[in-house]
C-alpha cells in the first residue's frame, strides 16, 4: 500500500476571522510536511491534501481543533506519487463560490444520504437526480439517469435551475458532486427557492466509490479529482484519463489520439479556445519542462 495518503475535506462553520486562522494552519501544514491547498472564508474551510499518514494526521487533528470542525470528516485514498507540489492555504469569500449568499448551508441544508441509501433513492421514478458537477467532469462519468444541467462553473447553477424548475414542480431532488460541498450549498440554496424535499449524497461520489461495491454500483465510468490523479474509478483505483495542460480538462485515450491533441498544448475540447500565439507559449512550457526533467530538476509549470 502506497504510504501517500490523500485527505479530501470540507466543513461549513462560520468563522469570525479566517485570517486569524491561515497563519498556524500553514505553519502546522509545513511542520507536517504536506502539500495541497486548503481554503478559508467566514463559512468555513475546504481543500485537499497529501502526504505521509502522520502528517495527515497531525493535520487533521489541528483542523479538527478549529471552531465548530471537531466533527471534520475526510475521504482518504492513496496515490503512488504525489499529485501536489506545495502547499497553500488562501483565504476566499467562499469555500465554494455560488455567489448567493441566501445559500448558507451553516443555517440550512438538504437531507444528507449515506453511500448505502443512495441507490434506492435515485432509483425512485419520482426522484429528480442531478448532478452539480461541470460539464468536463460530468463527460467522464456520472450515475445512471441523472441530469447534466452543463453547468460552466458552478456559479451557473442558480440560473440553471430558475429556469428548469417548472419541469420538477412537487418532485423529491437529490443531489451530488465529488466530495459533496456543491451539492451541499445548492441543497441550502433550493431550500431557500421553496424547494420542500431536498436530498444529497453525503460525502458525494468519492465516498460512494469508496464504500458500494462495484457490482451494486450505478455509477458508470470514472470520477474527476482536482488533484495529480485526474480520474479514480470503484474502490478509489487510479483512473485512466490524463488532463490536458491548456486547459485542465480530463483527456481519455481516445482523447489523446485525436488530430487535435497535443501533448501540454491542447485538447480536442479547447483546440479552438486558444490562437497558434497561446499555444506557441504552450510549447515553450513544455520545452523548458523537458529540460528540466533532463537535469532532474522540479519545474514550476509541471
Amino acid at each position: 500500500m502506497s504510504e501517500i495518503l490523500v485527505a479530501a475535506l470540507y466543513r461549513f462553520t462560520p468563522f469570525a476571522d479566517p485570517a486569524a486562522l491561515r497563519g498556524p494552519l500553514a505553519r502546522a501544514c509545513a511542520r507536517a510536511g504536506i502539500t495541497g491547498t486548503l481554503l478559508l472564508a467566514r463559512e468555513g474551510l475546504n481543500g485537499t491534501i497529501a502526504g505521509a499518514p502522520e502528517g495527515i494526521a497531525s493535520v487533521l487533528a489541528h483542523l479538527r481543533g478549529l471552531p465548530g470542525c471537531s466533527g471534520l470528516e475526510a475521504k482518504l485514498s492513496h496515490a503512488d506519487v504525489m499529485p501536489f507540489r506545495r502547499m497553500k492555504v488562501r483565504l476566499k469569500r467562499e469555500i465554494v463560490t455560488l455567489g448567493r449568499p441566501e445559500a448558507d448551508p451553516t443555517r440550512a441544508v438538504g437531507v444528507y444520504v449515506p453511500p448505502s441509501d443512495w441507490n434506492a433513492l435515485i432509483g425512485r421514478p419520482e426522484t429528480v437526480v442531478i448532478d452539480t458537477r461541470n460539464a468536463y467532469e460530468v463527460a467522464i462519468g456520472g450515475f445512471e439517469g441523472a441530469i447534466d444541467p452543463g453547468l460552466k462553473t458552478f456559479r451557473d447553477f442558480p440560473d440553471w435551475w430558475r429556469a428548469n424548475r417548472d419541469a420538477f414542480e412537487g418532485r423529491p431532488v437529490a443531489m451530488f458532486c465529488t466530495g459533496g460541498i456543491r451539492c451541499e450549498k445548492a441543497s441550502s440554496f433550493l431550500l431557500a427557492e421553496g424547494v420542500r424535499e431536498v436530498y444529497h449524497l453525503r460525502g458525494g461520489i468519492l465516498k460512494y466509490l469508496e464504500e458500494v461495491p462495484e457490482a451494486a454500483s450505478r455509477w458508470r465510468g470514472e470520477c474527476f479529482v482536482f488533484d495529480g490523479r485526474v480520474s479514480v474509478g470503484h474502490g478509489l483505483a487510479l483512473g485512466r484519463h490524463g488532463r490536458c495542460h491548456a486547459c485542465g480538462r480530463p483527456v481519455s485515450e481516445a482523447d489523446q489520439a485525436h488530430a487535435d491533441f497535443e501533448a501540454e498544448v491542447a485538447c480536442p475540447a479547447c483546440f479552438g479556445e486558444y490562437d497558434e500565439t497561446r499555444r506557441a507559449g504552450f510549447r515553450e512550457r513544455r520545452r523548458q519542462m523537458e529540460i528540466a526533467r533532463a537535469k532532474g530538476i522540479a519545474h514550476l509549470g509541471g
